[in-house]
């Protein structure tokens, strides 16, 4: 199933009804995983040739027709399967990247569409309804349909019809098993067969890419769900203002002039910034119970990774002054959830004349399912993205009342829609989608979503609460808007002026956009549609009833936004920090940044360099991408090494951090014993102090009884109460917020966060270091039982593990399935809020969440000298070649060589096809 969907089965109805759903799930897996065991050679016969496997494959030689190409479209492929394309007209170009992604990656791109349209259930039956439902409510196929009917320009609307009708030339004809290894074992228990591909399937992917880089929502489900178990001060020790002082934001100068009205990077600024006083909304320390909403946020696709403090990425240029080649280098590399096949696609889309009737010269990383290129350059500029993570989602409390809902005083009817959700093997369903004038109500979704605002202490001004307020998204996605279009004109800028004016259109989700060009300069856009709020800051959630909150009618103007371009200190550096120093700008863009560790460490290493006297290189570059020191244990490690440990086996660990650089290497025993440590501090120190509703699911733990309901023990005053949260998005997670949070403390040594209860054989501890030394001795025995006694034979990488998992039917399921389709473990290095962000979950496990989903490094102007890798390959079928033979060069941090010039792609040349018409 798709990623984190499987979950959402038996969220509603009955036991008996969840078990059935269950029963029926595992036995089409079984049939599946028998197929599979057989195609793939490893069953106990030959049911299906090696041959028939191979239908499927590529032909990637000699030629093929397809109908209403202009003329010959040639299809170059490397040794690695990239396909380089060159055409004649900008239709042939996008037919054909629409024809050849479909041959490597058709059955990826059905799946995908399915979910962003809220259509799962159709190829996988019941057990996907519950995410169909809330995707149905989001509507988001309904919004991309807007967009493409009513805001898209026309040219953009011809290249999507175009890759469509490439699309629809490769599936003529075939059959499923011809398109995919999974077809036919779908079509053992399922009669599907793919539609054809239309324009709006290419827009939807937006909205999930959206969707997963929205901002800060769990965020602010999570500060609410505190309001449980701690106080207002403590809530804001778990989330401590960001550190101007210590690590800077991306835009290091500039103001609003007083003048234009326009961001000025030469302006200075005044003290009209928000500051970190601005005015929290009426609902301040509500509870709102959202436990049921976070679980159903939980189960729809994070095709991205898991939202939160690690979804990132860096990208940072260097201006040619400081670098070897005389021009600027650009790196980039999305931390995103590890998938197979990878989220990118490695393209080349190249017009053989640059006409009016052929714009496009430009390759990198695209989407199986778009047209265009997402990250790469052109013959002119280069670009890379990082998540801003602007705050563009609200949650809003809402008094509702028979078939309306209240707004200062008045009761509105509800703007309501039907949708019927056909069901494979089963009756359709058909839910009714309610929406206030602050979006659709999310809490309608699942039965446990009624208890939603039950106990929210709203104060006098609040409504009678009756049965509970619902709840409502209010989204800048559910907008239709022109972020299609922005992915053809970055294609075609040339300059800095065009990119700017198609990161005007870049509007969801907001991006920081890095920019280099071959006249050497270098820029920054901070783009996207930014909502301005009447009150509050977003961190938590707002009265729906009240006029005096919502958004201003129109986001934060283009023209406002924060740019630079050819900065004095010769490079920009972008890890999802801070854009612009709160106290100097008048807009909230959000509350909660990232918290600086990567981008401070890449600033600093780029500074190290120049001040040193020296040029930086792409092998540099390279480098720092790999950089892997850990900020937390250069903190931490002086004080573990003051600890008189008594215990000679904990003492014997300890001596494994005498010494260390603090570098996160795959073989360190440091690293491994360190970071266990680390996550049994924050454990003692506020895991077991969260709500039930934020720590793994499973894990129990036994607190005050004032402070739960639940199992009492025999002496009733103590609650056994379990944790609720998937591994990978529980807290504490052991970002950099939780850095900030712990340096914060350091100083407080008797601080009531150190105080933890005795928990079996240990005492309670009352300080600072009687935790840290209560925390060695856990770590110790957690690694003896993982790793084994002997400390010698102990390494990070044996714990910190990459898994690669098929993000369709190799998600769940018997171990034969998930081997026929999941590659590894390897174990690698890296680790939490390092450069090599190789992010694992503090609170769940070491294992890998997020990578860098690929890595780039841009020799702007000698095109031909950039280098590039991706997580997996070109390929989506799972016994290709292609299929995961990049992956060990990603994990040694390799990367390969990067033909963009037209002699160059010849010379890297193994196998070319041609698209005839």
């Amino acid at each position: 199933m798709p990623a984190n969907t499987t979950a959402s089965s038996g969220t509603t109805g009955s036991t008996g009804g969840k078990t059935g759903r269950k029963k029926g799930r595992r036995a089409r897996l079984i049939v599946i995983v028998l197929v599979l065991a057989l195609v793939a050679g490893i069953g106990y016969g030959a049911f299906w040739s090696v041959s028939t496997v191979r239908a499927s494959y590529p032909q990637t030689t000699g030629s093929i027709k397809i109908d209403g190409l202009d003329g010959n479209v040639d299809v170059k492929r490397d040794s690695y399967g990239i396909p380089q394309l060159y055409a004649d007209t900008d239709a042939d170009l996008f037919r054909a990247q629409g024809f050849v992604q479909a041959q490597d990656r058709f059955w990826e791109m059905d799946v995908r569409r399915h979910m962003t349209a809220g259509r799962l259930s159709e190829m996988f039956g019941s057990g996907q309804v519950d995410t169909d439902s809330f995707l149905r409510t989001l509507g988001w196929r309904k919004v991309a349909q807007e967009e493409y009917d009513n805001v898209l320009s026309a040219d953009t609307k011809k290249n999507l019809q175009a890759y469509a009708d490439g699309v629809n030339a490769y599936l003529k004809g075939r059959d499923g098993k011809d398109i995919s290894v999974e077809y036919a074992a779908l079509g053992l228990t399922n009669d599907y067969k793919p539609d054809e591909w239309t324009p709006v399937d290419s827009v939807a992917w937006l909205k999930a890419m959206a969707w997963d880089l929205r901002g800060n929502m769990q965020d602010e489900i999570d500060r609410s769900l505190m309001t449980s178990r701690l106080d207002a001060k403590k809530i804001e020790d778990l989330y401590p203002p960001y550190p101007y002082k210590k690590h800077k934001p991306i835009v290091e100068g500039g103001a609003i002039s007083s003048v234009t009205g326009k961001f000025d990077p030469a302006a200075t600024p005044s003290s009209s910034g928000l500051g970190s006083d601005t005015v929290q909304g009426a609902t301040e320390g509500v509870n709102t119970q959202l436990a049921s909403l976070s679980d159903t946020l939980d189960q729809i696709p994070a095709l991205l990774g898991p939202n939160g403090n690690g979804i990132g990425s860096n990208s940072w240029v260097v201006s040619g002054q400081y670098t070897t080649t005389g021009k600027p280098l650009l790196a980039n590399d999305p931390h995103l959830a590890p998938q197979l096949p990878s989220l990118w696609y490695q393209m080349g889309l190249h017009c053989r004349e640059i006409s009016a009737k052929c714009q496009y010269d430009t390759a990198g990383y695209t989407f199986s399912g778009m047209p265009g290129v997402i990250i790469g350059h052109n013959q002119d500029i280069a670009w890379g993205f990082t998540n801003l993570g602007a705050d563009v989602t609200d949650l809003f409390l809402e008094k509702v009342s028979g078939d309306g809902y209240l707004y200062d005083g008045k009761v509105k009817p509800f703007t309501t829609r039907e949708e019927t959700i056909k069901v494979a093997g089963g009756k359709s369903r058909t839910i009714t989608v309610r929406e206030t004038n602050n979006g659709p109500l999310v809490s309608d979704r699942s039965s446990e979503l009624e208890t939603v605002g039950q106990k929210a202490p709203v104060g006098n001004s609040a409504p009678d609460r009756a049965d509970g307020y619902a709840v409502a998204l209010k989204w800048t996605a559910l907008d239709p808007g022109k972020s299609m279009d922005a992915v053809f004109e970055l294609n075609r800028a040339k300059d800095f002026k065009s990119f700017r004016a198609a990161a005007e259109h870049f509007e969801v989700p907001s991006q920081n956009l890095i920019y280099a060009d071959t006249k050497n300069n270098i820029g920054y856009q901070a783009p996207g549609k930014i909502p301005v709020r009447l009150q509050g800051d977003g961190t938590m959630p707002s009265p729906g009833w009240s006029s005096e909150y919502g958004w201003k009618k129109d986001p934060i103007p283009f023209d406002e936004l924060p740019y630079e371009y050819n900065p004095k200190r010769g490079y920009i550096v972008t890890a999802n920090q801070p854009v612009i120093d709160e106290k100097k700008y008048p807009y909230m863009l959000t509350k909660d940044w990232g918290y600086g560790t990567r981008s401070q460490r890449i600033n600093d290493l780029i500074q190290s360099k120049i001040k040193g006297g020296g040029k930086i290189s792409t092998e540099d570059m390279q480098k720092m991408q790999m950089d892997n020191t850990s900020e937390i244990a250069a903190l931490l490690v002086p004080e573990l090494m003051k600890i008189n440990i008594s215990d000679k086996s904990v003492r014997e660990a300890q001596k494994l951090l005498e010494g260390w650089d603090y570098t996160q290497e795959s073989d360190s025993a440091a690293a491994a014993y360190f970071n266990a440590v680390w996550r049994n501090i924050l454990k003692l120190a506020f895991g077991n102090k969260l709500p039930k509703e934020m720590r793994v699911k499973g894990e129990c733990l036994n607190v005050p009884r004032a402070d739960s309901s639940g199992p009492v023990d025999e002496q009733g005053k103590l609650v056994r109460e379990c944790g609720r949260r998937d591994a990978d998005t529980a807290q504490p997670d052991g970002g950099d917020r939780w850095y900030q949070v712990v340096a914060n403390l350091m100083d407080d040594p008797n601080s009531d966060w150190w105080k933890s209860p005795r928990s079996g054989r240990d005492t309670a501890t009352e300080n600072r270091d009687q935790l840290f030394a209560r925390a060695m001795t856990d770590a110790r025995w957690e690694l003896t039982a993982k790793l084994g006694k002997d400390i010698t034979t102990w390494s990070w990488g044996r714990l910190h593990q990459l898994t690669l998992k098929n993000q369709t039917l190799g998600t769940e399921g018997p171990g034969l399935l998930q081997r026929v389709l999941n590659r590894g473990p390897w174990n690698i290095g890296g680790g939490e809020a390092a450069v090599n962000a190789t992010g694992w979950n503090a609170a769940g496990g070491y294992d890998v969440v997020w990578v860098p989903s690929m890595r780039m490094v841009v020799n702007v102007g000698d095109w031909d000298k950039s280098r590039w890798i991706n997580l997996t390959g070109a390929s989506g079928h799972a016994f290709a070649a292609h299929y995961t033979d990049q992956t060990d060069k990603w994990v040694k941090g390799e990367l390969l060589d990067w033909s963009f010039g037209t002699n160059a792609v010849t010379k890297s040349t193994t196998d070319t096809l041609t698209l005839k018409p």
